[in-house]
């Protein structure tokens, strides 16, 4: 499926830009417990800072995403959101281009926080479908690569893409992705299903 992942970047900032307009920024994110909205916000509009400044020794780490927590910390939500807006099309830009496929990550991160965002601040989960059609048949695949590569033989499982995309990237505990609908015992691919991390509590999304 062909789709400008720059321009689903975009609206992905737009979308999280209007919904954290207003009095939010101290509120937790139980898919980041240890973030609140203001934290989220940092750690987005730092990815572009980092991005634009070349810094990306250790990108992707814990203490990568906590220097831009900490960086952000005096910044209140709408100079961050500002501050995001000013950068991020030399993101969007080179998302949009040949080259782009290579930074898929982004898309999945901002579609992420802003899924991480909505259950925060008590909206209904959704995402665009536009979003969900390119990226699940790359988290299938991504599985069956890792499915293949750990000696176990193939396995289906029946699940939303949203399922799939939340709990490969940790937002789902190990009880609601063994509910799912597996066509053998899942017990000894859950390493291979979750990719960042395994929820500690049920985010109860709707």
């Amino acid at each position: 499926m062909s789709v400008d992942l720059g321009e689903l970047y975009r609206n992905a900032r737009l979308r999280i830009g209007d919904l954290v307009a207003g009095d939010v920024g101290a509120v937790r994110v139980p898919a980041t417990p240890l973030w609140d909205v203001h934290d989220v916000l940092a750690h987005l509009s730092g990815i572009v800072d980092d991005v634009r400044d070349g810094n990306m020794e250790g990108a992707t780490t814990d203490p990568w995403t906590a220097a831009q927590v900490e960086r952000g910390r005096s910044r209140s939500v709408a100079e961050l959101v500002e501050r995001w807006a000013d950068g991020a099309p030399l993101i969007e830009g080179f998302l949009s281009s040949p080259d782009g496929i290579t930074a898929y990550q982004a898309v999945f991160d901002v579609h992420t926080h802003e899924a991480d965002l909505l259950n925060a601040l008590g909206k209904p989960v959704r995402l665009p479908e536009e979003f969900l059609d390119w990226m699940d048949p790359m988290m299938t695949t991504g599985f069956a690569e890792r499915v293949a590569e750990a000696g176990l033989p193939p396995v289906t499982v029946n699940a939303s893409a949203m399922e799939r995309f939340r709990s490969q990237l940790g937002r789902r505990t190990i009880n609601e992705v063994v509910a799912y609908d597996w066509s053998s015992d899942p017990t000894a691919y859950l390493d291979s299903w979750f990719v960042f991390g395994r929820a500690e509590h049920s985010l109860n999304e709707v």
